[in-house]
């Protein structure tokens, strides 16, 4: 019963934890879109991004999952 309590407040942290950082993470990317990846602080997530995005192959697909995030996120609250 010890390791499903530990389980259970480890998952309630990261859930705190997600709620933090997912409006942070869309935000960035908000203001990265809106001022350029040149912007201090919230570039490096807007680069970060596209990074993994330009990866994958689809210039289109940075723009898409930005809004995607950015929706959950408005859509939670």
């Amino acid at each position: 019963m010890n390791l499903n309590n530990s389980l259970v407040k480890l998952t309630a942290f990261f859930n705190k934890l997600l709620k933090l950082l997912l409006p942070l993470v869309a935000v960035s990317l908000l203001l990265g879109i809106i001022f350029g990846p040149n912007t201090p602080f919230v570039g490096d997530v807007y680069k970060n991004v596209s990074e993994i995005l330009t990866m994958l192959g689809e210039d289109g697909l940075l723009a898409l999952v930005s809004l995607i995030i950015i929706l959950i996120f408005l859509k939670k609250e």
